[in-house]
């Protein structure tokens, strides 16, 4: 029972940026349900504008790849000592573990087995490789929440509780992007002959390493057989946008790049195609609705591992959800810059309207008001641990 002394506490972990994101809403969802509630974990700026007090830096938990995680290893399962054992002496209403599944599942196992209540908001790619982990979700979650519809029937076939909740991108991106719009905010001046590339090439420096050089030279190609294309590149922070400076400095010299701090989603507006990396931002790009290639690259030893152990057939999003090859994806040593340009011209010839057509329908296939639908199953959780009688 909650009282002034004995507040209602909710614990969340988020380990990157799209966790933010998504932690953000939902704690806004919680506090207009659970108004005298406290919020603690790990957050980013967006969760921590809701309240939430971040007892890391998310920043120490965003690392992906095997070899990247073993360089990390002791600042990693140090925090995770220090919050296990802070939400062991002060124990949550529910621990909710966002994404960052390495990271989450043992703290809720953890907790689990300390009587608290678990969920895990954002599926493992467990129905993709490394199937066998089901068994240990079982064991450190009570509740599993969805952001693709097809995840669901894998954890009803494994008799685990899970729930479809949508995207909340596909809830907070409209369903028609304005390009003229994005362009005037970002005061490109064009005319209506010029083309706009925006390049993504990750938001993570290890990511820009491996295919900020690519994306830059295949840019450069274009802008050699195609004169009047523009080319914009979003950074994340300022620590990625002097990165990305020193990449096109060294790789690219004679390439023009308007480099924006930020706005991603109003750079890939404006574009006419957008080149990216593999993750959350195809999503963003699908939503969109602006034609893409996606391209990813692993660290040799991350990328022998996971090639034997990934089961799906495609790695981006807007393939996984159709179930087929609706955009262009080049993976590990197909990636070449003359490979990228070529594709990006294939596309910037087509009108591209079918698979316009395919996005929108994706689009509404996600929208299910993820937060609030996040926020009933919490709730539901919470009631049932304070109340185990009710119905």
């Amino acid at each position: 029972m909650t009282t002034a002394n004995n507040p209602l506490i909710f614990a969340l972990i988020a380990g990157e940026h799209s966790g933010d994101l998504l932690g953000a809403g939902l704690v806004s969802q919680l506090r207009q349900m659970f108004p005298q509630a406290e919020f603690v974990g790990v957050g980013g700026p967006l969760m921590q504008a809701q309240g939430l007090k971040s007892l890391v830096p998310m920043e120490d938990l965003a690392v992906m790849g095997v070899v990247e995680v073993i360089s990390r290893l002791p600042t990693l399962l140090r925090h995770r000592r220090v919050l296990k054992r802070h939400f062991l002496q002060q124990p949550p209403a529910v621990f909710i573990g966002i994404d960052a599944p390495d990271f989450n599942l043992p703290i809720a196992k953890s907790l689990k087995a300390a009587g608290i209540a678990t969920v895990h908001y954002v599926s493992p790619s467990v129905w993709a490789w490394r199937q066998g982990r089901i068994h240990g979700i079982k064991q450190a979650v009570d509740h599993v929440l969805c952001l693709l519809p097809f995840e669901k029937a894998f954890y009803d076939q494994h008799q685990l509780a899970a729930t479809f909740v949508g995207h909340p991108l596909a809830d907070r991106i409209p369903f028609h992007s304005d390009r003229d719009a994005a362009r005037q905010q970002l005061a490109l001046q064009l005319d209506n002959q010029q083309r706009v590339v925006a390049l993504l090439p990750g938001s993570r420096s290890g990511e820009l390493k491996r295919l900020g050089p690519l994306f830059l030279q295949a840019a450069q190609n274009l802008a050699q057989r195609h004169p009047r294309w523009r080319f914009i590149a979003p950074m994340i922070s300022a620590a990625r946008e002097a990165q990305f400076r020193q990449l096109q400095q060294r790789y690219a010299p004679n390439l023009a790049v308007q480099i924006i701090s930020g706005e991603a989603r109003t750079a890939m507006a404006a574009a006419d195609a957008v080149l990216l990396t593999s993750g959350t931002v195809t999503l963003e790009a699908m939503l969109i609705k602006r034609p893409m290639v996606v391209a990813y690259r692993f660290n040799w030893l991350s990328f022998l591992l996971i090639k034997r152990l990934f089961k799906a057939a495609f790695f981006s999003l807007p393939n996984l959800l159709a179930g087929r090859r609706l955009v262009p994806e080049i993976v590990q040593g197909e990636v070449s810059a003359e490979r990228l340009a070529t594709e990006l011209e294939l596309l910037l010839s087509e009108t591209n309207s079918a698979l316009i057509s395919e996005f929108s329908a994706l689009h509404q296939q996600l929208q299910q008001d993820a937060d609030c639908l996040s926020a009933e199953v919490v709730a539901t959780l919470v009631k049932q641990r304070s109340n185990p009688h009710a119905d």
